[in-house]
């Protein structure tokens, strides 16, 4: 069945030649877009959809999310909220919650996040082991993630787990060798925390070695709470993305802009550890590839919602709107290596959303208010 999306107002592409389109139409057929363009000009479709003056974006991209796991950090939020700074350490209370939990515990948990991300947008999502941290436990986590994602991530080096806390070097030869045997055939990335308190740059480069040469994408945690060798460390081996990258260095922007590795943003996580936000504008006037995403997980940033990473990115990092809502489409599709997603242009996949609002420029301008009217995942309203 074919379906065509009139009479929509304002169609924000992200794609550098077509730009934003007005009084536009789009064509959806077999899960693509065949067609888009002046409204008038519409070629016909078994089925119509009016927009009403409404704008239509690209579903947004959400390359980074923590989403098996079982338990809550509401008093750890709380305690920070009070003036606890953030380190990173209650990271283990969630993998103990992990580890006693039930499969169908953890699937029904990670599926209503992968619901509400729906809801709000997000038609893509990439999804995180690294609440298991053992062997089995994280095959099975990734196992768990693949039922709701092709875009999944191999993260056994997220912190050194209790039992290994005096024994760090053993269980880095764990994560690189039983735990991404076992743990490769579920994911398609590999990413480790570069950061003090959890992997140092050597530690991050034998694990992030290992992954490459049993055919995952590298990705990484890096520069977040203090400034390091994770920036770099991620552009020197082609890493897909650097994440979170609140701590940079000239030689870091000048890394980053130089290579093909997405500095992806994490505006949520600043939002919910009072830490300072990226400065997304100077890596963008650098000439480096931006992306957002939510960070979704129960300790630093328990928000799905793609919306609200993007009106925090134009208040709190610099960008414009456009800039924003490009940052979590085309640039997510960047740091998932995709050219298929996060773009509206005939060949993509039709996943796109239809804003209760004129133009994308609502999204930051009304934070906070619903705006996501229509979701459509290759084609076919959610």
């Amino acid at each position: 069945m074919s379906l065509v999306i009139t009479n929509i107002g304002e169609l924000f592409t992200a794609d550098d030649e077509l730009g934003i389109l007005h009084d536009a139409a789009l064509v959806a057929e077999g899960g693509r877009i065949a067609w888009l363009g002046p409204a008038a000009q519409a070629p016909a479709a078994d089925e119509r959809l009016d927009a009403g003056g409404r704008a239509v974006l690209p579903g947004f991209v959400d390359s980074h999310a923590h989403l098996v796991f079982a338990g809550d950090r509401a008093a750890e939020f709380a305690a920070r909220m009070a003036g606890e700074p953030y380190t990173g350490g209650g990271i283990r209370t969630t993998v103990a919650a992990t580890r006693a939990a039930t499969d169908e515990q953890l699937r029904a948990a990670a599926g209503r996040l992968v619901a509400e991300m729906r809801r709000q947008g997000t038609t893509t999502v990439e999804i995180k082991s690294g609440y298991g941290l053992a062997v089995e436990e994280e095959a099975r986590s990734l196992r768990l993630a693949r039922e709701l994602t092709a875009e999944t991530t191999f993260l056994g080096a997220h912190v050194v787990p209790a039992e290994y806390r005096d024994r760090p070097d053993e269980y880095v030869a764990l994560v690189a060798g039983p735990m991404l045997d076992a743990a490769a055939p579920y994911a398609r990335w590999v990413d480790v925390f570069c950061e003090r308190g959890a992997f140092d740059g050597d530690q991050a480069r034998e694990i992030l070695t290992a992954g490459l040469k049993a055919g995952l994408g590298a990705r990484i945690h890096a520069n977040q709470l203090t400034a390091g060798p994770g920036v770099r460390l991620a552009v020197e081996l082609g890493a897909a993305s650097a994440d979170h990258c609140t701590h940079l260095s000239d030689a870091d922007v000048d890394a980053l802009a130089g290579s093909p590795t997405v500095a992806t943003l994490l505006p949520g996580a600043e939002f919910s550890t009072r830490s300072p936000y990226p400065d997304a504008r100077r890596l963008l006037d650098a000439g480096a590839t931006v992306a957002l995403a939510t960070d979704c997980n129960p300790g630093s940033s328990y928000t799905s919602s793609m919306p609200f990473c993007v009106a925090l990115a134009v208040r709190e990092m610099r960008l414009t709107p456009a800039e924003a809502v490009r940052a979590a489409t085309a640039g997510g599709a960047r740091a998932l290596r995709r050219d298929d997603i996060g773009v509206l242009r005939p060949g993509a996949r039709a996943d796109l959303i239809v804003l209760d609002a004129p133009s994308h420029l609502h999204l930051a301008y009304r934070p906070g208010v619903p705006l996501i009217r229509t979701v459509l995942h290759d084609g076919v309203p959610l």
